[in-house]
Order: C-alpha cells, then structure tokens, then sequence
C-alpha cells in the first residue's frame, strides 16, 4: 500500500538535523509545561496547609499543656499507693507503649496515601504512551 503525501505529517520530508531541533525544541516545552503543572498543584496544598495551620498550631500548644497536667495528675494518684519514683516509671512504660502503637498506626497510614502530585504523574504516563506510540508508527 502506497501512501499518499498529503496525509504525510507537515515534517516528514524536513531534513535530519531539522527533525532533531524540532524533538530537542518539543521535549524541552513538554518539560517546562509539567515542571508548571507540578508547581501548580504543589502551590495548591501549600495554601490549603498553611490555612489549617494556625489551628493545629493553637490546638497542639493547649493539648500539650492539658497532656502535661494529665501526667502529673497521673504521677500523683499513683504516688498515693508508690513511691513517686515507681509512679513516673509506669506512666511513662505506658506513653511509651502507646507512642509506639501511634507510630505503627501512622507508618501504616503513610503507606495508603495516594501519589503526592497525581495530575502530574497521569500526565507523564500519557506523555510517555504517545511518544511509544509515535515511535511504533514511525517504523
């Protein structure tokens, strides 16, 4: 089957080293325009994180003091039936076993979240299919 040269693509009969500036001119572009996709919605969390942040920063302040009159009010009543020494010990035995329950609960956590910059990475798979693609039909 012959092919007919006007459905030949406007650079098919562009030399060698005009094809290669054309590639080198393309990736270049397709690059910048996901390094901006990437900012764009890394930009997007930043705000909405630096909205909550306030918030959480107020909220960790108080319930860190609250956290520190709960352990001395801990560290009392079992004084009432142990020496103060043996009282901290078991208290802090506890908060280190429930740090330690916090912290797996957490990696587990991490380990479900989505990919940080989704658009971005959907963008490059799709980028990457088309150029196989064009390279397939270029053979």
């Amino acid at each position: 089957m012959e092919r007919n040269p006007k459905d030949a693509p406007p650079y098919a009969e562009l030399p060698l080293p005009d094809l290669l500036r054309q590639l080198s001119s393309d990736m270049a572009t397709l690059v910048r325009q996901e390094i901006a996709l990437a900012r764009a919605e890394l930009s997007e969390r930043g705000k909405q994180v630096a909205g909550s942040a306030v918030g959480f920063g107020a909220a960790a302040l108080l319930g860190l003091g609250a956290f520190f009159a709960l352990t001395t009010t801990l560290i009392a009543l079992l004084a009432l039936v142990l020496p103060l020494w043996a009282a901290a010990l078991i208290v802090t035995i506890v908060y280190g076993a429930i740090a330690a329950v916090a912290a797996l609960a957490g990696k587990k956590a991490l380990g479900k979240m989505a990919p940080p910059l989704p658009q971005t990475v959907d963008t490059l798979k799709e980028d990457a299919r088309a150029v196989r693609a064009g390279i397939a039909r270029g053979r």
